[in-house]
């Protein structure tokens, strides 16, 4: 029996009960063929939202019922605009830090479990979620440098999806970390329900803001939507003036679309995207967070299945950005608005110390192209500035943020570096989304770096109406130019993904290194990875395989710590 419980208040995170599923027994591995991949759902989502959600629910139990059980999830209907929540009703929570279970030497050994729960994100609602430990966003690890991290990530999902009824896979990437291809969360290694397995992370690369997320093969939308995803910070800022402690503080965007039972309602628009008219932030909506007269640094993370979003802060005032998906950048930046694709993150500054007590101030989404836009999403949060500063130690913005010149930072690498340059276009073909004009094929490697090779790579978006948000897994790299220009002032620090936008080209350059294997590079708008875009490159030679070196075991063999 399910037991709901509100939302907790700030500095907390989103309380749960855990529903009993069952995993006593592992799903079925197997890769199924495109053709039924694309499937009835396919058909029935090809129908345009605006067309889809105009009819509220499907017209005639004749068409239903040859479509079960897909079509009745589909038919659900969506929240109506005036039944969502009011904006700024509810305090900004914090996802907890997760202590490890033990520690040896220079290892720390954590153990998370992926549940089913219930949990009360709309107020008076209860949301089925998939959480990691049964909330969303996950608990945060909060890691130092040059310490081995072990995560025993543990899949005790139901079989099925309640509503969709796939297998509940799980596979499990720690987006942003230079990790050995075993443990990378290679879209092919799956746990299946009932199954579980540890993953390595070295944390030798420098301090940074990354996320864990799913990443099964065909569901990952699918499972990020119902909540699987988390923030993993190395100690970024911490030997530098910047903001610490209470003012250092993630934000994790998100948006939903919700149905009338308070459920998410997953609507990806014929295998197209994802837009929800809710803005989640720590898994609230549209929150609060009370600040003092003095300099914050937000950890922004785009969690989203599709959306984009174009911030600006309602004053007119410019962020002063400090870090990008790869940690620090060389000296800060600033502009007055910034797009962020989904899995970007950047390091912030804003000093409300400008701002007198009284103000409110109301972080704001700008229209971007190709995104679907309601009212609803004009807005994401906002700051109150309720006293003075208790404390303004670490109240600063250095000139320099992080000297360069190493020979693994990527800020350092020049065009006259690279052994090559590759090409890659982005587009749809056959009603999937192509990389190259191929599809996703585990089997096939479409480069080969050598290890420790610079390379050029060349992002070709010129094919459609579309953005893409493009992750390379391993690496960081630096933004050449878009287009033929400079980056944007917010690129000019270390990414490992980059936005696309509508008609631009795009060149970055990286160091395949510090591992050989297989890896993968995709669009992070997780609707169109699901649906095939996608690729494999192996990094040198005789890396360990991702799927057989590490593969996961049934929880019936759980020894008493990890590894």
């Amino acid at each position: 029996m399910r037991k709901n419980h509100p939302i907790s208040g700030a500095g907390e995170g989103v309380q749960v009960s855990v529903a009993t599923c069952d995993a006593s027994r592992p799903a079925d591995l197997g890769v199924r063929p495109a053709a039924t991949r694309t499937n009835l759902r396919g058909i029935v989502m090809g129908l345009s939202r605006r067309e889809f959600m105009k009819a509220g629910v499907l017209g005639g139990a004749s068409l239903i019922l040859p479509l079960q059980p897909i079509l009745v999830a589909a038919a659900r209907r969506r929240l109506p605009e005036s039944k969502l929540p009011a904006p700024f009703a509810v305090p900004l929570s914090i996802p907890p830090v997760l202590p490890p279970l033990t520690s040896e030497g220079t290892t720390d050994f954590y153990e998370i479990t992926m549940r089913e729960a219930e949990a009360e994100i709309l107020p008076g609602r209860s949301t089925t979620i998939f959480g990691y430990n049964g909330i969303t966003p996950g608990p945060t690890l909060s890691v130092r440098r040059g310490r081995t991290v072990v995560v025993r990530q543990i899949n005790a999902l139901p079989q099925r999806h309640p509503t969709l009824r796939y297998e509940c896979t799980t596979s499990v990437h720690l987006h942003g970390n230079a990790t050995p291809p075993q443990y990378d969360g290679w879209a092919e290694d799956l746990s299946a329900p009932g199954f579980f397995k540890d993953y390595i992370y070295p944390n030798d690369q420098n301090e940074r803001t990354m996320w864990y997320h799913d990443h099964a093969v065909h569901h990952t939308a699918e499972n990020t939507y119902m909540g699987l995803a988390g923030l993993y910070i190395t100690d970024e800022g911490r030997n530098i003036p910047l903001p610490s402690g209470r003012y250092d503080v993630p934000l994790v965007v998100q948006d939903k679309i919700f149905d009338t039972d308070g459920q998410f309602l997953f609507d990806d628009d014929g295998q197209k995207e994802l837009m929800g008219d809710v803005i989640l932030v720590n898994g609230r909506p549209w929150p609060v967070l009370q600040v003092e007269r003095r300099k914050y640094l937000f950890r922004i993370l785009n969690a989203s299945t599709s959306r984009a979003y174009r911030l600006a802060l309602s004053t007119g005032e410019p962020f002063t950005f400090v870090s990008g998906d790869g940690g620090l950048m060389p000296a800060p930046q600033q502009d007055k608005t910034f797009r962020i694709g989904v899995a970007e993150r950047y390091g912030v500054v804003i000093d409300f110390a400008k701002y007198p007590i009284g103000q409110q101030v109301v972080l704001r989404n700008l229209e971007l192209k190709n995104n679907e836009e309601f009212p609803s999403t004009r807005q994401v949060m906002r700051f109150d500035v309720v006293s003075e500063a208790a404390d303004l130690t670490r109240n600063e913005v250095p000139a320099v943020l992080k000297p360069g010149g190493g020979q693994d930072d990527p800020m350092a690498l020049q065009p006259s570096q690279a052994r090559r340059t590759r090409d890659w276009r982005f587009e749809r073909r056959r009603g999937q989304w192509a990389i190259n004009g191929l599809f996703w094929d585990p089997r096939r490697m479409d480069a080969a770096p050598g290890l420790n090779d610079v390379e050029i790579w060349r992002f070709d978006n010129h094919s459609g109406g579309w953005f893409h948000p493009v992750h390379v897994h391993l690496i960081d790299f630096k933004i050449l130019d878009r287009n033929g220009r400079p980056p944007f002032p917010y690129e000019r620090g270390p990414k490992d993904t980059v936005y696309v936008g509508e008609g631009e080209v795009v060149r970055l350059i990286g160091k395949f290194g510090p591992h050989a294997g297989k890896y993968m590079m995709h669009c992070h708008n997780v609707v169109h990875e699901d649906h095939e875009m996608m690729t494999n490159f192996e990094v040198g030679k005789g890396g360990p395989d991702p799927v057989t070196a590490a593969p996961p075991r049934p929880v019936s063999e759980l020894p008493g710590r990890p590894l």
